[in-house]
């Protein structure tokens, strides 16, 4: 009988939340500890270990794990992981922490305590060698390599018990799936073969034209959005979330498809964070990953396919998700439809290209999208976005 794909590492998925009975009580204690204030992405890393996403992972890498993880993409006992999880604060606050205590952690912008931390170490990590192994770049203008340089200097590592989930599931009740949730409801489907689609970005045509390819191939596609913070000027998850819901609802089977979403923060590491989602995905159940151009890529960093090309990088069992590789897809005005580079034979005189920041820029000044590039029911929802934005500067 066909399974859903393995957590990975190959054991049960390590959700790190602790149980509700015990919250409270543990919130109490966390009071009295050294408070450690996270940034956003530190607050989406522990969030992503409090619902299992990041399994098998316990906590925060010490300097082994970081180190190997950098250089190897592997973990102290061998298995495949590709961008460091790390905890960073301050020297002075350093000093007042040993390995063998206990700290709080503390969202840096609301002051909630979302978990416990044992600390098992601290460590000075290289960040020039981070970024260039990470990001191929120590350029600070890269909005990864910005965020690991503005850390502090000196990262904490140790196991974790999180106490809370933050806004999220209360701000998004139906949207917001753990792996445990998300498998059983691919089972509840008869989805053995799952599809996932990474996306920050509204879907356009040739998003959807990837993600019915997906459809031919496997049981169900799982359309799995970035909940967590942004670049700015990017649209925000609640008005995505309306205009994905607005393509599924006129455009796709019913039945095909699930709307998600998940805490990470984006990284922008092109190829190395392309591995991580996959991983990610192989937690919440899913067989394969979309991984179409440029994918998780900013500016000119990282060629058009990397993305795709690490994965014929890696040693044998690595990963059970596999990467959906798909071409750079359009509307060609030749073929009288949606077309791939592998799949259409002209020119890009016949193809219609916009891409997310030109169709932003298009929005914010009024002007007409094609409707070969964005349906209708789409950009009803983002006009009114971008309308209210201005009535509201």
């Amino acid at each position: 009988m066909a399974k859903l794909v393995a957590p990975h590492g190959g054991n049960d998925l390590r959700a790190l939340l602790a149980p509700p009975t015990i919250r409270a009580e543990q919130l109490v204690h966390a009071q009295g500890l050294t408070k450690v204030p996270l940034s956003s992405r530190e607050v989406s890393d522990l969030l992503m270990l409090a619902m299992g996403a990041y399994t098998p992972l316990e906590g925060f890498m010490g300097a082994a794990a970081w180190r190997r993880v950098s250089l190897e993409m592997r973990l102290e006992n061998d298995v495949f992981w590709p961008i460091p999880i790390t905890l960073s604060c301050t020297a002075a606050l350093a000093q007042t922490i040993d390995p063998g205590t206990e700290i709080a952690l503390v969202d840096g912008d609301s002051g909630e305590i979302l978990a416990t931390m044992a600390v098992t170490e601290k460590y000075t990590p290289d960040r020039a060698l981070e970024c260039t192994q990470i990001y191929r770049t120590t350029d600070a203008a890269h909005p990864g390599v910005q965020k690991v340089l503005a850390q502090g200097e000196v990262n904490l590592a140790g196991p974790v018990t999180c106490l809370s989930e933050g806004e999220y599931p209360d701000k998004y009740p139906e949207l917001y799936l753990r792996p445990t949730q998300s498998r059983a409801l691919f089972r509840k489907n008869g989805w053995m073969r799952v599809a996932a689609f990474q996306t920050r970005n509204p879907m356009q045509r040739a998003h959807e034209h990837l993600v019915k390819i997906a459809i031919e191939v496997t049981d169900g596609v799982f359309i799995h959005q970035v909940l967590g913070k942004l670049k700015p000027g990017d649209i925000p998850a609640p008005v995505r979330t309306q205009a994905i819901q607005a393509m599924i609802d006129n455009y796709f089977v019913p039945g095909t498809v699930v709307q998600a979403g998940y805490p990470i923060e984006m990284r922008y590491a092109g190829p190395r964070e392309a591995l991580l989602h996959a991983l990610i995905r192989q937690n919440f159940g899913c067989s394969h990953l979309i991984v179409g151009r440029d994918h998780a890529g900013v500016g000119n960093y990282y060629g058009p396919f990397d993305a795709q090309d690490i994965f014929d990088t890696l040693w044998e069992d690595a990963l059970q998700t596999q990467a959906l590789k798909i071409d750079i897809t359009f509307y060609c005005k030749k073929c009288y439809g949606m077309a791939t580079g592998k799949t259409c034979p002209h020119g890009d005189a016949q193809r219609i290209h916009i891409s997310g920041t030109e169709q932003r820029a298009m929005l914010a000044k009024g002007a007409p999208i094609p409707p070969e590039f964005s349906r209708p029911e789409v950009v009803e929802i983002l006009r009114d976005y971008y309308q209210h934005l201005d009535e509201s500067a």
